[in-house]
C-alpha cells in the first residue's frame, strides 16, 4: 500500500513540491540579503523561519515539538542534535523557536542565492579541509553567542543512513567550555522516515522535536563528559 502512495505522489512531488523550494529559497533567500544589507536585521532572521515553514507543509509534513520549558530566555546554548535527513534543517528552523547561528559545511557557501543569505545571517561556514580556518570561523562566531543567540551543530558531521545515531565529534562540546555555555541536547524524530539520506525518496510524514534538559557546565566537565551525556540524552528519544 505504501508502494502505491509513493508512486502517486511522485507527480505531486516534481509539479508541485520542488517548484515551491526552489522558488521561496530564491525569493526568501533575495529579500533576506536585502533586508539583512539594508539594516533590517531582526526581519531578515524571521524570513528562515517563514521559508522553512512554507517547505515542511508544501512536502506536507507535519512537526511536533515539546520541552520548549527547557530553554530559558535570553540564555544562550550549543544545541546539538542528531541529523537524519535535509528536512532536519525544516523542522529545527522552523519550529525550535531559538535564535540559531548554524555551523555549516563550507561547500553550501557556493550554492546561489542560499550561500549567500545563510552568510548575511551570521552563519558559520566550516572549511573541514583546513582545521585552522575552521577555527577561526567559530572564534569570528563566538561574539554572536550572547542575549539568547546561541550555536547549533550537528555532532554527527553527516547524516545517518539508517536513522541510527552515529559517533560525535568533538567541536561543539570544546566550544561549550570554551564559552562555559550550556548544552542543549535536542532529539529529532521521524524525518529519516520523510526524506532518507542521500536519496530522492520524499514521502509525506510528521517529525518530532523533543528539546531535553540543558547540560550544565562545572568544574569537572570535560569535553568527553558533555558528548557523552549529549549524546545519551539524544538517544533517549530516538
Amino acid at each position: 500500500m505504501r508502494n502505491l502512495a509513493y508512486l502517486l505522489y511522485q507527480p505531486y512531488k516534481l509539479l508541485v513540491f520542488l517548484p515551491i523550494v526552489i522558488l521561496s529559497t530564491n525569493v526568501l533567500g533575495m529579500l533576506i540579503v536585502a533586508a539583512v544589507s539594508l539594516g533590517f536585521t531582526r526581519l531578515g532572521g524571521k524570513l528562515p523561519v517563514l521559508w522553512a515553514r512554507i517547505n515542511a507543509l508544501a512536502a506536507p509534513s507535519k512537526v511536533r515539538v515539546s520541552g520548549h520549558e527547557q530553554v530559558v530566555p535570553g540564555q544562550s546554548y550549543v544545541v546539538v542534535a542528531n541529523h537524519q535527513s535535509h528536512f532536519d534543517i525544516l523542522a529545527i528552523y522552523g519550529w525550535l523557536g531559538i535564535d540559531i547561528r548554524w555551523v555549516m559545511k563550507m561547500e553550501l557557501r557556493k550554492v546561489p542565492v542560499l550561500g549567500l543569505a545563510c552568510e548575511k545571517l551570521g552563519h558559520v561556514y566550516i572549511d573541514r579541509s583546513n582545521s585552522h580556518r575552521a577555527q577561526a570561523s567559530i572564534d569570528a562566531a563566538k561574539s554572536q553567542l550572547k542575549n539568547g543567540t546561541s550555536i547549533f551543530f550537528f555532532p554527527e558531521g553527516t547524516r545517518s543512513l539508517d536513522g541510527r545515531l552515529l559517533p560525535f565529534k568533538k567541536g561543539a562540546f570544546k566550544l561549550a567550555k570554551e564559552l562555559n555555555l550550556p548544552i542543549l541536547p535536542v532529539t529529532i524524530r521521524g524525518s529519516h522516515d520523510i526524506l532518507p539520506a542521500k536519496t530522492l525518496n520524499l514521502f509525506p510524514g510528521a517529525m518530532d522535536i523533543i528539546m531535553h534538559p540543558p547540560i550544565l557546565l562545572d568544574s569537572d566537565s570535560t569535553e568527553e563528559s558533555l558528548l557523552l551525556q549529549a549524546r545519551e540524552r539524544i538517544q533517549s528519544a530516538l
